[in-house]
């Protein structure tokens, strides 16, 4: 389970091509176990190998996970050719092959997001099965009433007919509010507002199941997560 081709696990790790690890390879920069490997294709124990790349160790992980202060104007995306992206925002001590966002934030939205390679997690952190709570700050161009914090609590119906699940509206004051959803519909919470008549002018993520974002991660910075905040994530509170 843990074996792993050469080439494939010096590409993954250290967020190079397969074709410039074949060669860094071939020419001698990789120990395994103390001995030169000079073969791309030789198949190591990713786990229990001690591997070094020009001379540095290579601390084998199978998955990272990053959390980011996403900034307004940032594409939630793994690559695009023309706009950056959540990736690309990444630090070069964390970046690797298969990273992507968990789940996406709109461009214009600031805040709480998990950058990852591991699939099973980010499935856990964005199915509605899984209940686990989303909660965000909203700035509005109008004042939220206790009829429209009802219509929440019961389910709101977008124009289009779709029913969400029921969500928390609470006002903070003339202007902002607290929404706390359990899914993650296609624009869902700029649409729940508009079919109670209310725009969105600005909206920030604040926390994830029990996982909340640092006061002390500016916008665009990232940090490695603990173990502690991967199972607050995934809380269902």
């Amino acid at each position: 389970m843990n074996n792993q081709r050469l080439d494939k696990f010096i590409s993954g790790q250290l967020n190079m091509t397969r074709k410039n690890a074949k060669n860094d390879i071939r020419h001698g920069y990789v120990t395994v176990n103390s001995k030169k490997l000079t073969d791309p294709s030789a198949v190591i124990n990713t786990e229990s190998a001690d591997i070094t790349y020009k001379g540095e160790k290579i601390n084998y992980k199978k998955y990272v996970y990053i959390l980011l202060n996403k900034p307004s104007g940032i594409l939630s995306a793994s690559n695009d050719k023309t706009r950056r992206t959540v990736v690309d925002l990444v630090p070069k001590e964390l970046k690797r092959q298969g990273l992507f966002p968990v789940g996406r934030l709109d461009k214009d939205t600031t805040g709480l997001l998990i950058i990852t390679d591991d699939g099973t997690f980010a499935h856990d952190c964005i199915s509605p099965k899984k209940n686990i709570p989303k909660c965000y700050i909203a700035h509005l161009d109008g004042k939220v009433t206790k009829q429209m914090c009802e219509i929440f609590a019961s389910g709101v119906i977008l124009a289009d007919g779709t029913v969400c699940k029921p969500a928390v509206l609470e006002p903070i004051d003339e202007n902002f509010a607290k929404i706390t959803i359990t899914e993650g519909k296609y624009h869902q919470i700029k649409r729940m507002f508009g079919a109670v008549g209310l725009g969105v002018n600005a909206l920030h993520r604040q926390s994830l199941g029990n996982l909340v974002l640092p006061e002390t991660l500016n916008f665009g910075e990232c940090v490695e997560m603990t173990e502690k905040q991967l199972k607050s994530a995934l809380s269902q509170v």
